[in-house]
This record gives C-alpha cells, structure tokens and sequence, in this order.
C-alpha cells in the first residue's frame, strides 16, 4: 500500500509517496502554485551508485593517519570500516591536533543549501558540535553575495542577507512605470529560497506585472535572462561593464539637470565628491555616454535615451546577484544605489532599487517575512577569533602564515590541521579546482559527512554516510510565513546516520557528548526548536500556533494572515531619515565612504568607479581566449545536489553538461548543436555539450555550475574535466581587497570542436571500495 508522507525542501514542500521501501510518487504540496520540477530527481534519492552506505577511510590514511600523503586524495581506494572505527580515528585526529596545535587548526566547513530544516542543518550542526569542542576557524560571508554583502552594509546601510530592503510586487503592480533590470529577472533563480519555500508564486507574479503595463528594460548579455511573456526590451552590452553604463547614465542626468539635488542632499552624503570624478574634474575622463560605449558597446544615444526615461518615469533598478560575482563585484552593486539616488525614488512605492530583487524570492508576494524569530538549534559560543572570507579557504590552506586585507582588516591565513566539512560541496561552489585539488592535498586530516560520492567525499579521509531530507524528520520556515513538519519518508540509506548523531557519536568520545546533546533527541529538539518559535510568535501578537502534536500531525501550516505585509526599511527612512537611521556609519546612504577611503585600498576607492579587468571582452587577454564565460545557477537542481537525478540527467548530451554558444561564434568554430566541445583557457579545461542559439549575444558563452567534478586521471598536467564543471576554468582571486568574494564572472575562455575519443563520465560511478 502507498502512504504520502510530507517532505520540505529547499526548492519547495512535497507530497512523497513511498511503497515497498522506495519512492513511487512524488507531487507538489497543495498550497504550491507552480511545483519546482527539481522535486522529481528524489526519485532517485536512494541511487546505489552514488549514495554511501557505511563510513569509509581512504586507505593511505587508514595505514599512515595524519602522517598519509594528501596527495592520495581521489585516487586512492576506501576502506569500509565499522562506525567505531571511523568514529574512533576521527576523535584521535580531532584530540591529537588541538593539543598539539590548537583549535586554530581546525576549519569547521559547511554551506547552509544541504537542508530547509531547522534542527537537521549541517551547517549548525557542525558549529555546535566544534564549539562544544572548544572552537574552530570559520567563514564570513557567502559565495552567493560576498560582495554585496560587505559592501550594501558600508554604504546604504542595510543588512542584505536579512533582506527588508526591497520593493514588493504589490506596490510594483501598482505603482512602477519601468524597470531596469541589470542582469535580467530570471524565474530559475526562484525555484530555490534559503530555508524551503512552500508556494512559488513569482510566475504569477511577474505575469500580473507584464499585464500591468510596466515597462522592462533587460541589460544583460542573454536574452532570456527575463521570460519572453515579459516582453523586455534587450539591451546586450559586454558583460561586466554595468558600472560603466551606469555612470554614463548618471552624467546624463547631470549634464541635462535630471538628478533629484534635494534628495542627495537630505539623504545621501558624499555626492559632491564623487561629481568630480563623473564629470571628468579629478581624472580628466569624463564619465559620458560615449565614454562609456566604447567600454560596454552600449550605444551613447542609448544610455542618454534610458537616461530620460528614468528620470521621468517611476523606476525600479533591478540588480542581479550575479554581476557582483566578478572582478570589482563591489562596484556594480554601490553604483547601483548611487543612481537610484540621484533619480530621488528610494523609498517611493514601485521606485528606489532592488537589491537581487525577484532572486530567491526577493520581493514576491506571498513572501511575508514572520514579525519573530523561527525557532533553531543554537550554536554555542566560539572562542577561536581566526576566520577567513569564504572565498579564500584555497589561499588559507595554500599559504598559511600570509597576511592578507579584509574590509578593513589585516588578516593572516591560519595553518590548518584538520578541515571538518559538513553540509556542501567545495568542489562545486569554488573557483580553479585545480588550484583546489591542491590545496585541499595539503591538511593532515579531511573528514566530511556526507549522503553521496561528491568530489570532496572523494577527496576526504575519512567519511561518514550522513542521512538525507528524505531519512529524517525536521521543521521547515524561514523567510516566507509557512511552516512545514517534514517527516522521514524513507529508511536510511545502508547504515547512513543523521549528522547530529554523527556529531553525538564524536562528542562523547571527546567527553563534550552532554554539552552537545544536552540529553535530547531528534524529537526532542524538534518539540524544543518549535516551542521556542511559538513563544517568538507570541511575543509578537501570533497566536495561531498550534501545540507541537496538532502542528506535527497537521499540514503545512500558514501564518500568511497573522503577519504584516513586507515593508522596506528605505520606506521609514525616506519618512524619517533621522527617527530611521540606515547601518551606514553616517546613518544616511554613502556616495562617498570615508570610512572605505580610509582603508586605501587601490581596487575599492572611496566612492564608486569604473576599475578595468583582467578578463572582459575588450581586454589583452580576449585576443587569446576570445569568449566570456557566464556560469550561472542551474534551472534542473539546486548548486550541485541531485545532479544524478533525472531532472538534472534530461538536460545532458553524451553525459556532458550543456553549454550555450552564440549561432555565428559557433559557425566561426565549425560547431553544430549537440557537438561536444572542448572549453579551456590557462587554468584548465573541460567538456560540454553545445547548444547552439541567437540568444546570447556574440562572443558570450553560458553554462549552469553543479555538474559534479569528474578529472580525467590520464590526462597529466591541469588535465581534461570530462562532464563539464565550469569552475575548472574560472578565476580564484578575491573581487577586491574590501570583500574577497569570488569572482567567477569574470572569466575568458576559447571553445573548439572536441574530434578526440569520448572518455566516460565517471562522475556517478562510485570510488573503489576496499574491504577490511
């Protein structure tokens, strides 16, 4: 008989149906308006090929420990070993190296994708289980917005991963006359909200914008950045020359007086010296439309056009997430709020700026963030100061003992001992794996808990088989007012455990087995995780929680009418810019930074500037490598997970990943839809699967990220990657000295033919297996 159990997701709430042990049906909750296709790859949940079913020890390191060569790292064989075993080995190397070098050799890695639920998220986990052990490097910031991130919190002042900042739909519909959307809108970018989603409203969403009549200006290489249904105008510029389109349009707004003078001046500090530098005064270039054509290829009468337009009408720009993902990523996304604030709508209804608004559901109806706190597993506290930009563990494990520059700080890489990761895959979100694979030989202990064969279980001493979403029970709520009770739809996995009794099994090893656990179980700290969210909730005027039975036995359950309507904090301030002082340290939006003039650094000045690239179009180096490469997010799976599912699967050719090719770049190169090719440049090469189109503009290529490494090992030097993982070729430098975020959009390449023997993809092909 079928049962239909309940399972949240980071890409949305599902109705599971399991029989015999296995998944048979797999449907979209009720209250989703439009299900992610992503959720039918769980049917592939329980893949033997992939999936890891007891722990497992690389065989150097069972034989040699922390004396093993890591350079044996994905090539040599596992050892299956008990779960005392590995527990044991485990412990002896966490206990060995903090007496002999301190917590401040233990990197705790993680990234908060592997699981919507509250209580079973690694990321918490794995930084409780190593506070209670006395503490451990860790990471600031994101892959996702490193840059804009530090750089929003300098300069106007809001906290962008918590949101609150940008325009909803319903004052858009209303209100807005025109959209500019730097880097497009993109619906896959929605499929996918931290902490689940339980209704995807936003196709509906945008089509009620399109019928509203709001003009949408789409500034971005490809054309489908925005759905067709949207009728956008296209405009497809050079990538990564935004900043200089958007000072184009700012000296237009001078020279022809359309700048709003009396909002700069009650609102923003710092205009007066940065109008030296647009106008041309304090470098001799002015900032024109011309000007800024010739960098972008975005013709003069084009900008001045847009220019107008903004000005006269209610404007919303729009920033994609992706454009502060490259070289100088800090400058697209500061320009952006200095030219909403010289059209004077921050804080209008349906003006000002969105901040990756309309990504991860950002700005969407229905996405009425709850007035409290959601209950969590608290982290305890870490006493260990060090940490690193997430971007820089390759540099830190490189170059330990070297200083480097961070948002003000003179830092110095920690020499790392042990990396612990729990929930994530390096060897997707991180850029040049090959510079990678040598760093991570370099520690004298790598343990990961993990469900299946990624290339950082590969490249890991020890592993310990963690449980799926599907194996365990959880809450999920976050940023949209749902709450969902996800129930364990299937056994684990051979003799995978949950990473929490994972963590339990180590810290009673380590004599830290109360701290951690503190006595509870996995039902325990659900009761204790939920009743903390309804005593939020009520402080808050909430009352429509239920006791934890009625709720665990129910649905999902929507607090959508208990909580107020979303409100940005730019609304206040426009209001009241004192009563509603911005984080900024002047309080108010910040043309001009003393506080980043100050730190002098040379690629992140005191106000916004256009800074040349190493890798653009125009650029030296695109006489050798001719084409710019866009890795984007996928539409067929989140980051890197479920690539063997058959959602992700259906998209391939030959077992390679697709890329995208502009028709006449491809015709240049004698390349024909569904030919594999060959993609390089200096720092490595890899395979994919051409699709050829007229949406892209020329000399532009696409691939989405998360195909799983799979290196060729008889290639020698920086080899053959043989299923297409773009990060094999993009550029592992920090954005700038400000935020050290990744920069994989700024990235060149050249494209040929591949005419040699196909080698396999081997990617869902588990490692050779020793047994004891």
């Amino acid at each position: 008989m079928t049962r239909e159990v309940l399972v949240g997701t980071q890409w949305g709430n599902y109705l599971i149906g399991v029989e015999g042990g296995r998944v048979v049906s797999v449907r979209g909750a009720t209250e989703d308006l439009n299900p992610s296709p992503i959720g039918q790859s769980l049917f592939e949940v329980h893949d033997p090929n992939v999936r890891i079913g007891q722990p497992m020890v690389r065989s150097g390191y069972l034989k040699h420990g922390r004396k093993s060569d890591g350079r044996g790292r994905g090539t040599e064989p596992f050892v299956a070993v008990s779960w005392d075993t590995a527990l044991d080995l485990a412990a002896q190397a966490l206990r060995e190296t903090k007496a002999e070098h301190g917590n401040e050799a233990i990197y705790g890695g993680s990234y908060g994708w592997s699981s919507a639920g509250r209580f079973h998220h690694a990321q918490s986990q794995i930084h409780r289980f190593l506070n209670a052990f006395g503490g451990f490097v860790y990471s600031v910031n994101t892959y996702s917005a490193a840059a804009a991130d530090v750089i929003l919190g300098r300069t106007m002042g809001i906290d962008y991963l918590n949101m609150g900042s940008e325009p909803c739909y319903e004052t858009i519909i209303q209100h807005s006359e025109l959209i500019v959307a730097f880097g497009g809108v993109c619906l896959r970018n929605n499929q996918v909200v931290p902490a689940g989603i339980a209704n995807h409203a936003d196709r509906r969403q945008l089509e009620q914008l399109a019928a509203a009549g709001v003009e949408i200006v789409n500034i971005s290489p490809w054309r489908d950045d925005i759905p067709d249904f949207m009728r956008a105008e296209w405009i497809h510029p050079r990538p990564a020359t935004d900043v200089a389109i958007m000072l184009g349009l700012a000296h237009t707004l001078v020279t022809e007086n359309l700048h709003d003078q009396a909002f700069l001046a009650k609102y923003c500090v710092g205009f007066e010296r940065f109008l030296p530098y647009l106008m041309g005064e304090s470098d001799g270039v002015p900032k024109t439309p011309e000007w800024a054509e010739h960098i972008s290829e975005m013709p003069a009468a084009a900008i001045r056009d847009l220019a107008r337009r903004m000005a006269k009408k209610r404007t919303l720009i729009a920033l994609s997430l992706s454009m502060q993902r490259a070289e100088h990523g800090e400058q697209p996304y500061w320009m952006g709020g200095v030219l909403a604030a010289m059209l004077g709508q921050i804080g209008l209804p349906g003006g000002g700026i969105g901040f990756a608004w309309g990504n991860n559901g950002r700005g969407f109806l229905g996405l009425r963030r709850p007035n409290f706190r959601w209950g969590r597993l608290e982290q305890g506290s870490n006493p260990v100061r060090a940490y690193i930009p997430v971007a820089r563990i390759a540099d830190m494990l490189l170059h330990p003992g070297e200083s480097y520059d961070y948002n003000g700080s003179r830092l110095q890489y920690p020499d790392i001992k042990i990396v612990y990761w729990a929930g994530g895959n390096p060897f997707h979100h991180h850029q040049d794996l090959n510079r990678l694979r040598e760093a991570w030989s370099r520690p004298e202990t790598i343990i990961v808990n993990e469900s299946v064969w990624t290339a950082t279980a590969r490249h890991s001493d020890i592993v310990f088989p963690a449980t799926t979403f599907m194996e365990r029970n959880d809450i999920v709520c976050g940023l949209q007012s749902y709450v969902t009770p996800s129930q364990q739809a299937l056994k684990s996995f051979g003799s995978a455990r949950n990473d929490f009794d994972i963590f339990r099994g180590l810290a009673d090893r380590l004599g830290v087995g109360e701290s951690f656990s503190q006595g509870l179980d996995e039902m325990g700290w659900l009761r204790r995780i939920y009743a903390e969210t309804r005593q939020n909730a009520a402080r808050a005027g909430v009352t429509s929680l239920p006791d934890f039975d009625s709720f665990w036995n129910g649905g999902v359950l929507s607090l959508i009418e208990d909580v107020p309507p979303m409100r940005s904090i730019y609304d206040d301030f426009r209001n009241d810019p004192e009563a509603h002082r911005l984080a900024s340290p002047s309080g108010k939006i910040e043309i001009y930074s003393e506080t980043i003039a100050r730190f002098g650094y040379e690629d992140c000045p005191g106000h916004p500037v256009w800074l040349e690239k190493v890798e653009r179009l125009g650029s030296p180096l695109a006489r050798q490598f001719p084409l710019y490469m866009m890795s984007t997010q996928p539409a067929n799976r989140l980051h890197s997970q479920f690539d063997f599912g058959r959602i992700s699967m259906a998209d391939k050719n030959k077992g390679r990943e697709p890329i995208r090719i502009n028709d006449e770049d491809a015709a240049d190169r004698g390349i024909a839809q569904g030919d594999i090719v060959r993609v390089y440049n200096d720092r490595g090469a890899f395979l994919a699967s051409a699709i050829v189109t007229d949406a892209l503009r020329r000399g532009v290529t696409q691939i989405a990220t998360g195909a799983w490494y799979d290196p060729d090992p008889t290639v020698g030097g920086k080899g053959l990657e043989r299923h297409g993982n773009p990060n094999v070729v993009t550029r592992d430098v920090g954005t700038s000295k400000l935020a050290q975020g990744p920069s994989a959009q700024s990235c060149l390449v050249q494209i040929e033919r591949f005419t040699g023997p196909l080698p396999a993809v081997e990617a869902f092909k588990a490692p050779e297996i020793l047994n004891l």
